[in-house]
């Protein structure tokens, strides 16, 4: 199986998520497959840009909680730190293309992309606290670009939002009607920007969310480690995986 799908097209590389047995969910061999593609695209000189997307209406369903459940995850909040900084860290833009469903720790890796634009079939919701669990690790990227007091809504409520809310809260960059009409001048702008230019742009305005992964990866970390082994984690999860609500729900 292709857990990550790739084609090329005038300087744009387009990355497919093709996991569709678990909704794109972060599971040891998609997280795999996602560096070797970054590390292909990073050292390849016609790679002007990069486009991540997804097949069937999930773009990411966040971290693959059977893998999580079971103990069987390799690598844990650490290695969902270092995805999303070789993301971040990419000399070459990323640009995310979603036209489905983003949650929990999909958001992260939707935080990390330079633009995005969300078509109307495009949904986003923040669970980690309905799992037991919080969106720690996700923060690094998402908490520097996101506005505050709907980071602190949607972080503790839970609630499903749009692509429009998603564009005003900094989420996303383009809520489009059509995901391929809103990407077409960004595509078009990455194509004329020279690789120097546009890696060096691309310094400038991730400093910020860089010097976060600097100050706050290994805390952030080693408390979303602590939540995923806890006992309310572990009830949350295997409420999920069973389809009923957890004891808490009242």
């Amino acid at each position: 199986m292709t857990y990550v799908e790739r084609a090329h097209e005038r300087g744009i590389t387009t990355l497919t998520l093709n996991s569709p047995h678990n909704r794109n969910a972060l599971s040891t061999r998609l997280v795999t497959a996602l560096h070797r593609a970054f590390a292909a695209a990073a050292a390849d000189d016609t790679v002007r840009a990069v486009v991540l997307t997804h097949t069937g209406s999930t773009f990411c369903a966040g971290a693959d909680l059977s893998e999580a459940a079971s103990g069987a995850a390799t690598d844990g909040p650490l290695g969902l730190a270092r995805l999303l900084r070789a993301l971040v860290e990419l000399p070459k833009p990323v640009v995310a293309r979603v036209t489905g469903h983003v949650r929990a720790g999909g958001l992260g890796l939707l935080g990390a992309c330079d633009l995005s634009v969300a078509g109307p079939g495009a949904t986003f919701a923040f669970t980690e606290a309905r799992l037991g669990l919080a969106p720690a690790v996700i923060s690094l990227p998402l908490l520097p670009r996101l506005d505050p007091r709907a980071a602190a809504r949607y972080y503790l409520t839970g609630e499903t939002f749009g692509p429009a809310e998603a564009a005003r809260i900094g989420l996303v960059t383009l809520a489009a009607d059509d995901a391929d009409t809103g990407l077409a001048p960004l595509l078009d702008g990455l194509r004329k920007g020279s690789p120097q230019g546009l890696a060096e742009s691309k310094k400038l305005v991730t400093a910020g969310v860089l010097a976060a992964f600097d100050r706050d990866t290994d805390a952030f970390a080693e408390r979303s480690a602590r939540l995923f082994a806890s006992a309310e984690a572990r009830e949350g999860m295997t409420a999920f995986l069973e389809r009923r609500d957890p004891a808490w729900v009242r």
